[in-house]
């Protein structure tokens, strides 16, 4: 898994089409993770599911950039909206052709839901 941190002091347009940015490597899936410094939420998807074997292992086939929305400034408060997202923890999915998926990660999941959950990707 590449793991990018992004951030939204840009304009949130830049992160309107997902497609735009191409990694290098080849990726199935494309995931931005909504993450700040004091979502507690967040801290525990970093600590207990990003971290298990299994999960590194399924995503290591997708890019997951980070947008670090800690500073709650205008242009954050705008990429939430654009996504309609009411803050941090939230994952929004992305196929290689910049098309959202309909799957999104709200909240806490542990490693054995968000495997389920990245199952649930690869069939879509």
């Amino acid at each position: 898994m590449d793991h990018v941190s992004a951030s939204c002091e840009t304009s949130a347009r830049k992160f309107s089409r997902a497609g735009s940015w191409m990694p290098a490597k080849r990726w199935a899936l494309l995931g931005l993770d909504f993450y700040a410094d004091w979502c507690v939420t967040c801290k525990e998807m970093e600590r207990f599911t990003f971290s298990d074997d299994k999960v590194r292992r399924k995503m290591s086939q997708m890019v997951l950039l980070q947008a670090d929305v800690t500073r709650s400034t205008p242009d954050d408060a705008a990429l939430l909206k654009r996504f309609s997202l009411f803050g941090p923890p939230g994952i929004i999915f992305f196929d290689r052709g910049g098309r959202e998926l309909p799957v999104r990660v709200i909240g806490y999941q542990g490693p054995e839901k968000f495997l389920a959950t990245l199952d649930k990707l690869e069939r879509q």
